[in-house]
């Protein structure tokens, strides 16, 4: 091996590594070193004129809303709940709304 490191050398530097920079840290330096690696040789080999910039790929469409749900389909839900359930949304529907509107203003639900 080149430098006189042998096998065995390799293998405690492997496993000092290991320990100093963990199990998951390991594979990602790997590949940011041979990134770095290949990048420099095509730098210095003249490849990066067949390195083009890809062409801007025109913006994503938003997805189209979905229909909201009828009024019909609404009560039928609502019918559907039971009274503690219906109970829970009132009282949820108080406590959000006792900052934003008068007690007098508000709606009671029935």
């Amino acid at each position: 091996m080149p430098f006189g490191v042998g096998f065995p050398e390799l293998i405690i530097l492997l496993l000092v590594l290991l320990l100093v920079f963990g199990a998951k840290r390991l594979p990602e330096m790997g590949r940011s070193l041979g990134k770095g690696m290949r990048e420099f040789k095509d730098g210095v080999s003249g490849m990066e004129d067949s390195v083009t910039e890809p062409e801007p790929s025109p913006p994503a469409q938003l997805p189209s809303t979905t229909n909201s749900p009828s009024a019909s389909q609404i009560a039928q839900d609502l019918q559907s709940l039971s009274d503690e359930d219906k109970q829970a949304i009132v009282d949820a529907l108080k406590t959000s709304d006792k900052s934003s509107a008068p007690e007098s203003e508000r709606e009671t639900v029935s």
